[in-house]
C-alpha cells in the first residue's frame, strides 16, 4: 500500500514496515547495506501530519514512525524517528495494530498530535504520565468499535 493510504487509513499506534522492493545485499558490502536499510524497514506510527503551506511553499502530508530508542540502564539518549512524505515511492504494510482495550497517549489535542506512549490499559497511561508530565497530554482508548468501523468501511488494510 502506499504512504497516501497508511495517512488515510492507519491509526496511530500501528506498527508499519516499508520497502523499496529490491533484494537484501550481503552483509560484507556494509555502505550497500547501510543504503538498503534505510529504505527497508519498519516502525511504530506515532504521526500524521496535515498538508502545510509555507510562504509560496506547499509541503505535502507526510507520517512519522518511530524506530527505536538508544540508551543504557533505563536512560533513552537518542530516539529514532523516520518522516515519509504521502508521495513516497516505497511500498507499506500494516504488521500489527493497536489492541483493543490499549490506550494512546497523545502529546496534545487536535489533528498534529503525536503518539509518545502506548499504554496496555488506562492505569498503565496514567502511571505513565505521572512519571514523564505531558501537561496538554491526551488519553484515547483504543475501541472495538474503531476497528469494526474501519473494515465496515472497507479500510482494513493489509
Amino acid at each position: 500500500m502506499s504512504a497516501q493510504l497508511i495517512y488515510d487509513l492507519v491509526p496511530l499506534g500501528s506498527i508499519v514496515n516499508y520497502s523499496d522492493g529490491s533484494p537484501r545485499p550481503p552483509e560484507r558490502h556494509r555502505k550497500k547495506l547501510a543504503a538498503w536499510e534505510n529504505r527497508n524497514s519498519g516502525g511504530r506510527l506515532i504521526r500524521k501530519q496535515a498538508e502545510t503551506r509555507v510562504g509560496n511553499t506547499t509541503l505535502p502530508a507526510s507520517i512519522t514512525l518511530h524506530k527505536g530508542d538508544y540508551g543504557s540502564q533505563g536512560t533513552i539518549v537518542l530516539r529514532v524517528h523516520q518522516s515519509f512524505s504521502v508521495n513516497s515511492d516505497l511500498n507499506f504494510a500494516v504488521k500489527e495494530r493497536p489492541a483493543i482495550g490499549s490506550v494512546l497517549v497523545l502529546d496534545r489535542d487536535g489533528e498534529d498530535a503525536e503518539l509518545v506512549y502506548l499504554a496496555s490499559h488506562r492505569a498503565d497511561a496514567k502511571g505513565w504520565l505521572t512519571q514523564h508530565g505531558y501537561p496538554r497530554a491526551v488519553l484515547q482508548e483504543v475501541t472495538a468499535d474503531a476497528v469494526a468501523a474501519d473494515t465496515v468501511e472497507g479500510r482494513a488494510a493489509a
